[in-house]
């Protein structure tokens, strides 16, 4: 069983009372109890859940996370996008570069990924993306064909996610996910709020690759819920303004530094 495949198990066990036990787990899930342990690891980093002596149980308690109406935790995509304009349509050129005719890609939604776009035209890419804006820039390509996963729209952000952890797309694989994210530093990528955090983690099960496109700004942001660690990133594309110490700090975790 695959690894998003067992999380979703998981979060499905928790059920209304927002709680499982572990003997309960390894009755469920088709796994050994050394894998269910580093599935638990893996979505206590996210914020998910939280261990618990015998278990484990949703963050906050109670039944399924729903999400807002009016949208996720974060900046709102309209105000997000004008900030660091230059340094990101920089960082959508370069990571562009890193598609290859004719290939299968992820692009998560964000105003930064947002800016590979114009540069995709004439590839013949296969892109599944969860943004609706992406969608409305990918549609005027011809030879650009787009995939869009199940779920709720989140009119501020304006992207598409299932809190319930069904994305849709259940055979979709690619060599390469590129995302965005909140913010960045020594405990991996960040993101505000937890379905975010959640939708993402099913993309990155999914992906041989994983490219994140970051200006230099997101390394002094706030902290948030972890997505994934450093050492799971292959590439960061980011401006010239990011510090020395942040491009060490990424480096000793292995991550392929590009600056646009």
């Amino acid at each position: 069983m695959h690894a998003a495949e067992r999380e979703r198990m998981i979060l499905d066990s928790l059920g209304e009372s927002g709680f499982v036990s572990f003997r309960d787990l390894e009755s469920r899930v088709a796994a050994s109890p050394a894998t269910i342990r580093r599935d638990l690891d893996r979505l206590e980093e996210a914020g998910v859940i939280t261990r618990v002596r015998g278990g484990a149980k949703r963050v906050g308690g109670g039944g399924a996370p729903t999400a807002s109406e009016d949208g996720l935790s974060g900046v709102p995509f309209h105000e997000n996008i004008g900030r660091n304009r230059a340094a990101k349509e920089a960082i959508g050129r370069a990571a562009a570069g890193f598609c290859i005719p004719g290939e299968g890609v992820m692009i998560d939604g964000g105003s930064t990924t947002l800016q590979m776009c114009p540069h995709l035209d004439g590839l013949g890419l296969q892109v599944l993306t969860n943004s609706l804006h992406i969608v409305s820039a990918l549609l005027p390509q011809p030879t650009t064909r787009i995939l869009i996963p199940s779920g709720q729209v989140f009119r501020e952000q304006n992207i598409v996610l299932s809190a319930a952890g069904d994305d849709g797309m259940p055979r979709f694989h690619a060599p390469k996910l590129f995302m965005g994210a909140a913010s960045m530093g020594p405990a991996g990528l960040m993101q505000a709020d937890v379905i975010l955090v959640a939708a993402e983690r099913r993309l990155i099960e999914r992906a041989d690759e994983i490219i994140v496109l970051v200006d230099s700004s997101k390394f002094s942001g706030p902290s948030g819920n972890v997505v994934c660690a450093l050492d799971e990133i292959d590439i960061v594309v980011t401006d010239a303004g990011i510090e020395p110490r942040h491009v060490a700090m990424m480096e000793a975790a292995g991550i392929r530094v590009i600056i646009a």
